[in-house]
């Protein structure tokens, strides 16, 4: 009779409780308002502005969170939503757009389009991926600011040269409703 083979636990991933709590500044609901650039890497100059409601929750096991984002009056009917999943091993977090026009979907394959990939240093949390805009591949970036005020700050930016030059083309600024 052979000697069972002896197993090597796997260490668990230490999670920083930081790191993975980096959004709980963000739990609970908020009116937000937008300011977006009208034409995006086209030189434009001209902005709208509306506001809109979110809601953020946390998602079982300290896995991640996700929010809702409906806007009052712009695009009639449109719903979007944020999903943020955390990664203990890397300690970065990855977030993902899904809205009612596309489902956050790549159309060839049905799978979840890529995420912008980050965490939070000195007080901002930086957030880094690739995306196809108008059939041409940019560099996107979303940056959280303000998260220790009660009002936070959030604004995406577009690079059509790697990351050399940044247009920014929306900015939420959030508030808790009264």
């Amino acid at each position: 009779m052979s000697t069972p083979a002896r197993l090597t636990p796997i260490p668990s991933p230490t999670i920083a409780p930081s790191a993975a709590r980096d959004f709980d500044f963000l739990m609970g609901p908020w009116r937000i308002r937008n300011t977006r650039l009208v034409r995006r890497l086209a030189g434009c100059h001209d902005w709208e502005v509306f506001d809109a409601t979110g809601t953020a929750r946390p998602l079982p096991g300290g896995i991640g969170n996700f929010d809702d984002f409906t806007p009052l009056a712009w695009k009639p009917g449109y719903v979007g939503m944020a999903l943020r999943v955390f990664n203990p091993m890397t300690q970065r977090w990855s977030i993902y757009w899904l809205d009612n026009l596309t489902g956050g979907l790549d159309p060839a394959n049905g799978l979840l389009l890529p995420p912008v990939v980050g965490g939070f240093q000195g007080g901002v949390g930086l957030f880094e991926g690739e995306e196809l805009f108008e059939g041409r591949p940019v560099r996107v970036r979303f940056e959280w600011s303000q998260m220790h005020t009660g009002a936070p700050r959030w604004q995406q930016a577009f690079s059509d040269d790697g990351g050399a030059t940044w247009e920014v083309n929306w900015v939420m600024e959030f508030a808790r409703p009264v």
